[in-house]
């Protein structure tokens, strides 16, 4: 195959991730969101937030991460926050995907990509922690804006989600947590 073709291949390859549903709503919550409208959103968040970083990062770097890390999900499928899976066999699916998905792509760009991945995943560089910290923020803010969303589908308490998403988003954007922990406080003292 040309390079051309192993490129298109993989964006092909990609529009698949348009059929993986996450068990987020929009924030009309009018339907669920798929798996390519977050990354999409999640990037866009980056590209916007970027700024609210405890460091100067390489935000075309963070932007990358966020558009690749979910790739993944066309093999593995989706993993609720808030589900219950076997964390180690879906690491498993996730790394034989990745294998799979990026290994359609030239040699080069595959392993670029795949390395743009492991990092996302190793969540140890600046960029890594603040891009994982998007991808944890943004559904909490469907959540607010859609009336709970999956918090609701799931029983989510506010003490389940501070302790398990609050750390996540704190880790790499403490500013953005400190902003965003009292709506989420709020939402829950309303409910209750």
């Amino acid at each position: 195959m040309s390079r051309l073709d192993q490129q298109m291949a993989f964006l092909t390859e990609a529009d698949r991730l348009k059929s993986i549903l996450r068990a987020t709503t929009l924030c009309d919550g009018s339907r669920m969101e798929n798996s390519a409208e977050h990354s999409w959103h999640i990037a866009l968040y980056a590209l916007v937030l970027s700024e609210h970083a405890e460091q100067r990062l390489e935000t075309s770097k963070i932007i990358k991460m966020l558009l690749l890390h979910d790739l993944v999900e066309i093999d593995a499928g989706d993993a609720p926050v808030f589900g219950d899976h076997d964390t180690d066999a879906l690491a498993l699916q996730e790394q034989a995907a990745a294998d799979r998905i990026f290994g359609l792509l030239p040699d080069d760009q595959a392993k670029s990509f795949r390395a743009i991945w492991d990092e996302f995943e190793a969540n140890e560089t600046p960029e890594a922690q603040f891009a994982k910290s998007i991808d944890r923020m943004q559904p909490p803010m469907q959540n607010l804006a859609s009336g709970g969303g999956s918090w609701i589908d799931y029983n989510v308490t506010y003490d389940r989600f501070a302790d398990r998403i609050g750390p996540k988003i704190n880790k790499g954007a403490p500013k953005i947590w400190a902003w965003l922990q009292p709506k989420v406080a709020a939402f829950f003292a309303d409910r209750s």
